[in-house]
């Protein structure tokens, strides 16, 4: 009964956490959908492409399912699904996500927690592994990558939330003046530090 709840609860906050990953990008142009953000590279369709690569991977070959998207070789990782091509659409990255959503959806339902899986690119002991670990693994991926996410676009235009519904308009006025509030106690915290 305890597996049930788990994996259900589990299973509700990764559905929960790849909506807001996809929400990141809605009424952004292009441009700033894919630009860099950081100064690895670090933009928000390159997220959504990476954490559906991720789910493909570890609900896919770690159990002998392997996704119906094609994938290259784990083994030839090169950094690609990290940021979207010239020729490949929002829609296209967010189709792939939707689908594989359905293929991880299909797994996670299917097997039980204990079900065994193998990780070829975790090091021994570790790469015979079970549903409940890849799960945890994939939705600490998913939150890591959703919070990313998250600072992304409030870097670019201020908005912040998990849900479209928390989504208020942003009072200039109110954040400019609690962003100065912190800055100061930074700098009295690090002057004091300096005259010790």
């Amino acid at each position: 009964m305890i597996d049930d709840f788990a994996k259900d609860h589990l299973h509700g906050r990764l559905r929960r956490d790849r909506k807001v990953l996809v929400w990141k990008l809605d009424g952004l142009s292009e441009y700033d959908a894919r630009r860099p953000l950081t100064a690895t590279g670090t933009n928000l369709l390159g997220l959504v492409k990476h954490v559906a690569s991720i789910e493909a991977r570890y609900f896919g070959e770690v159990f002998g399912r392997p996704s119906p998207e094609p994938l290259p070789r784990w083994q030839d990782s090169d950094g690609s699904d990290l940021w979207a091509a010239e020729d490949e659409t929002r829609d296209q990255i967010i189709g792939f996500y939707r689908r594989t959503w359905e293929h991880s959806d299909a797994t996670i339902s299917e097997l039980p927690l204990d079900a065994p899986g193998h990780v070829p690119w975790w090091p021994a002991p570790h790469d015979d592994t079970n549903l409940f670990a890849v799960l945890i693994h994939v939705l600490g991926e998913s939150i890591r990558h959703a919070g990313h996410a998250d600072i992304l676009r409030e870097g670019l235009d201020g908005r912040t939330g998990l849900r479209p519904e928390h989504d208020t308009r942003i009072d200039e006025a109110a954040r400019a003046a609690y962003r100065a509030k912190i800055d100061q106690a930074a700098r009295t915290a690090w002057s004091g530090v300096r005259g010790l």
